[in-house]
């Protein structure tokens, strides 16, 4: 059963951004300590971008094994390894080139190129199979059990590269689903499947600025994930809003809101 949602707001993106790192220290800690390692999926995006440079820049940073860290991508554009654009580029830049991570449990999702060339379908089940690969015969739909999934809201309410309407938005038999025709380019993308997104411990959704206020309404008002993918994310123990003033400006009345300065 998913957890029912907390929205936690931030004065501006900035601070969004600091506290989300500081969230993340946390919880990775916590994992390590229970388990001896920790699953998390990072998003790309201006916050999520963000969040990762504030964490590369904090201290407490050092309170992890980063060597004991797997790290997961939500979603990918399909674009040749290297290019500015690629979810993982940015976060190699922003944080994962700054910390000792163990280069084996660093798991970019496939790029354009060989060995898939342009076949999009066969780089997205080439990443259902490493993430089957690094699950454990217990767990559930073939994946490890993320300790968190961090997820950017689109103005639309995509999140990942889940779009409303969007064929990829139903597909309930894979783990990982090749995305053609995305309303927002590049058209070809891959991305993890609703399914697999709500296994995860714990779903954190970034958003920041006004032209995200109506969708995170729409999904913390209880609209359905067809027109809002945002509603449908949910975390097996803990579902978070993490916003800024501008972002949190249309949240229904009477939600859990933890302001914060």
């Amino acid at each position: 059963m998913s957890a029912p949602a907390t929205v936690v707001v931030h004065a501006d993106a900035a601070l969004l951004a600091e506290a989300a790192a500081a969230r993340l220290v946390t919880r990775l800690v916590d994992a390590q300590a229970t388990r001896g390692r920790a699953h998390v999926v990072v998003t790309g995006g201006g916050v999520g971008t963000a969040t990762l440079k504030a964490l590369a820049n904090t201290p407490a940073r050092d309170a992890v094994d980063w060597s004991a860290v797997d790290v997961w991508w939500g979603d990918e554009r399909f674009l040749p390894a290297g290019d500015p654009d690629r979810n993982e580029t940015q976060a190699r830049d922003a944080l994962l080139d700054h910390v000792p991570l163990d280069p084996a449990r660093v798991h970019p999702m496939p790029a354009l190129g060989e060995p898939w060339g342009d076949d999009v379908d066969a780089a997205a089940a080439a990443y259902a199979e490493e993430l089957r690969a690094a699950a454990r015969p217990e767990e559930r739909l073939g994946v490890p059990t993320f300790d968190v999934v961090m997820l950017g809201v689109g103005p639309d309410g995509h999140v990942a590269s889940l779009f409303p309407e969007h064929p990829a938005l139903h597909e309930a038999d894979r783990t990982v689903v090749g995305v053609r025709g995305s309303p927002k380019p590049p058209p070809v993308r891959i991305s993890l499947t609703m399914p697999v997104i709500r296994s995860a411990g714990e779903v954190w959704l970034l958003a920041a600025g006004a032209e995200k206020a109506t969708a995170v309404a729409l999904a913390l008002s209880g609209a359905g994930e067809v027109a809002v993918p945002a509603a449908g994310a949910q975390g097996q123990r803990a579902t978070l809003w993490l916003l800024d003033r501008s972002a949190a400006g249309k949240v229904p009345p009477g939600l859990t809101r933890i302001s914060s300065p």
